[in-house]
């Protein structure tokens, strides 16, 4: 693995770094302060983001993306991960990458109009009583005839409000194993608007402000099959084969908003003054950053060796958790010593760190929780003992 940076992407992160500090930065305040993003601010972000190549960039070039290679994506998605949330995610869309697995009209109709920024999507897993646990949803989709009809309720969906259409994982069925009886998965493209789908406003909550979720409703909703994503009662095979990167994307955006943390607690050290010395002179402070910097190495080194391993193609499920345990973990550390180091000032929205601090707490749930990542690690490690 060579640690040094290529000529192109030390261009990239250059150029995503500049339009993250001029374009998204300066409307952080309006955000965090109103918790909403204007319609018309997303537009005009959304514009410059196309015009500069960096909107869909996580797309390969043959369908109109950047093409960019594991490690390099990562490396974009670390630079946007210092901004708010709401800002990066909308207005700098990344679609998910499981739009590639629809059928050549599906992607007509869905994946290249996300590319080209004329829609969102949104995808739609977890419910009320399933959340980890996928094999135990309730909503359902039954055959009819050659239409497929949905039931259930989805919540938790992440910018659903935005959203044209949802890409929604329903129970299409049983099949026997070992443990038992245990449904079957089918994802389906939903288009707003349909007839029975609904999409209510979701919970308010203390992370990423201005970035919303929603509560989907299905009753009686019916679909041609047309709208089967991937193959019926495989919907598990569409989410693990398209999918699985996404931990890793998790990990990048936190490396980012630490980097930040980080990078605003030293400069402070460095400056304040208190018993006639710089804070910074202080071991109960100085070893503060030598314990932040170290774990931002640390997390920094893991989510990039599996960003490598997942170009080779060597990846393992183990390396991908480890790399979204740590850090996710590691941005709640550095968070809140950044503000242990700036007192008091470290809580007023003068500065970012109050916002990092709270929408640190999310990323240990989203995306698998730290439970469920040590739960991945530790049957990695006992599984070849047959434990």
């Amino acid at each position: 693995m060579d640690f040094g940076l290529s000529e192109e992407q030390k261009l990239i992160v250059e150029t995503t770094r500049a339009f993250v500090e001029n374009e998204l930065y300066p409307h952080e305040r309006e955000v965090e302060r109103t918790g909403v993003l204007r319609r018309e601010l997303i537009e005009e972000i959304k514009a410059k983001a196309i015009e500069a190549g960096l909107y869909a960039a996580n797309m390969p070039a043959d369908v109109g993306g950047a093409g960019l290679d594991t490690v390099t994506w990562l490396l974009y998605e670390k630079e946007l991960g210092r901004a708010n949330y709401a800002l990066h995610w909308t207005c700098v869309a990344r679609p998910s990458n499981i739009l590639l697995a629809g059928t050549p009209e599906q992607r007509e109709k869905y994946l290249f109009p996300c590319i080209r920024g004329e829609k969102w999507d949104c995808l739609a897993m977890t419910e009320p009583a399933a959340g980890s646990d996928l094999r135990g949803m309730k909503a359902t989709a039954v055959q009819d005839g050659d239409d497929w009809v949905l039931n259930g309720t989805k919540h938790f969906i992440s910018h659903a409000d935005l959203a044209d259409f949802a890409i929604v994982f329903m129970a299409s069925g049983e099949e026997d194993s070992p443990r038992g009886k245990r449904k079957k998965i089918t994802a389906f493209f939903v288009d707003k608007g349909t007839k029975g789908f609904a999409v209510r406003d979701g919970y308010r909550n203390v992370s990423h402000r201005g970035y919303t979720n929603a509560i989907l409703e299905f009753d009686d909703c019916r679909l041609p099959a047309s709208q089967v994503l991937g193959e019926v009662h495989k919907g598990f095979d569409v989410a693990n084969s398209w999918l699985g990167a996404t931990r890793l994307q998790v990990g990048a955006t936190c490396l980012g908003r630490a980097e930040r943390a980080l990078g605003h607690a030293v400069e402070y050290a460095a400056q304040r003054q208190q018993f006639g010395q710089q804070i910074g002179k202080f071991q109960g402070v100085s070893f503060k950053l030598a314990d932040m910097a170290t774990e931002l190495k640390a997390a920094d080194l893991m989510v990039f060796e599996a960003g490598w391993k997942y170009d080779q193609g060597t990846v393992t499920d183990q390396d991908m958790a480890m790399a979204k345990l740590k850090a996710t973990e590691m941005l709640a550390f550095v968070a809140d010593e950044a503000i242990q180091v700036h007192g008091g000032m470290g809580l007023m929205d003068d500065l970012p760190l109050e916002r990092i601090w709270r929408d640190a707490r999310v990323e240990r749930i989203w995306e698998g929780t730290s439970e469920i990542q040590r739960h991945i690690i530790s049957r990695a490690l006992l599984r070849p003992f047959g434990a």
